[in-house]
């Protein structure tokens, strides 16, 4: 297997990090995961704007402009003769010794980027049949707009769910939903969508952007607004997006089912017309 490191692309053996380096010891580092349909990467202009925001909340500099990083991402797909699958990378802010919590002056260390490319298919069955889901309060960071290595919280409450014998965690913070493990969280009552604003409390997430300018397409309302955890027998349906799964039905919560038990009319809408979307890319 070849990967990015940095401004090459090797062999994964090859690669070595630092046990200095402060993702390592920190999670000192922010990520991104990209969609690859036909070969091509889908909405990777969005993607680098965001890894560029998350470098700069966090005042870390990428190693390289983003021009430099798609052709490089773009032949790394290339040399893996990957058709559908995803791209992960990550960057550090690389390494600072003696260990210390400071942060390095900016510019006097180069951050360290990998990145590999996974084969994956659409996950058709999770897309039709959907996900149970259970409600756990949201316990992790208030900078959930960052896309940051540190993920434990996600972990945690995925980890709750799975051992209660469910599929995915809905968090809920101070009475409203947030998000659910790893993905955008929404509903839908009566034909209006509902999702939670952008802010510190969500990822402002790539699918989450494209759902939202197919609803615009497709004329269904949409309502940006936190949605509170006694309105859940209101809904008809509720589905969660990310750049891996794209659309996910979520069918019961807490054994209970979401509207008639079964992916909607919306979701199933929404789905078609993101699958048309990625053909066009």
């Amino acid at each position: 297997m070849k990967v990015l490191w940095n401004e090459k692309i090797v062999d994964r053996e090859e690669v070595r990090i630092d046990i200095e380096d402060r993702g390592y010891q920190y999670g000192d580092g922010i990520y991104e995961v990209i969609r690859i349909y036909q070969g091509k990467m889908f909405m990777a202009e969005e993607h680098f704007q965001r890894l560029a925001n998350s470098a700069a909340k966090i005042k870390m500099a990428l190693p390289y402009d983003t021009e430099i990083l798609r052709d490089k991402l773009c032949k790394l797909i290339e040399i893996e003769g990957i058709t559908d699958g995803e791209v992960y990378l990550q960057v550090t802010r690389g390494v600072l010794s003696p260990r210390n919590h400071v942060f390095p002056p900016q510019g006097s260390i180069t951050g360290v980027l990998t990145a590999n490319v996974i084969p994956f298919q659409r996950p058709l069955a999770m897309q039709e049949e959907g996900l149970k889901a259970t409600l756990i309060p949201d316990q992790r960071w208030l900078h959930c707009d960052i896309k940051s290595l540190s993920l434990l919280g996600n972990l945690l409450s995925l980890e709750e769910a799975r051992s209660a014998g469910f599929d995915e965690a809905l968090l809920h913070r101070e009475g409203f939903f947030t998000e659910a493990s790893a993905s955008n969280l929404w509903f839908v009552s009566k034909g209006t969508v509902y999702t939670h604003p952008d802010g510190n409390l969500v990822l402002p997430g790539i699918t989450k952007m494209k759902v939202l300018a197919l609803c615009q397409e497709l004329a269904i309302p949409v309502k940006e607004e936190a949605v509170a955890i006694d309105r859940l027998a209101e809904f008809d349906e509720c589905f969660i997006t990310n750049s891996v799964w794209e659309i996910v039905p979520i069918v019961a919560v807490d054994g209970l089912p979401v509207g008639e038990g079964r992916r909607g009319a919306v979701t199933s809408s929404l789905q078609q017309a993101y699958i048309e979307a990625t053909k066009r890319n």
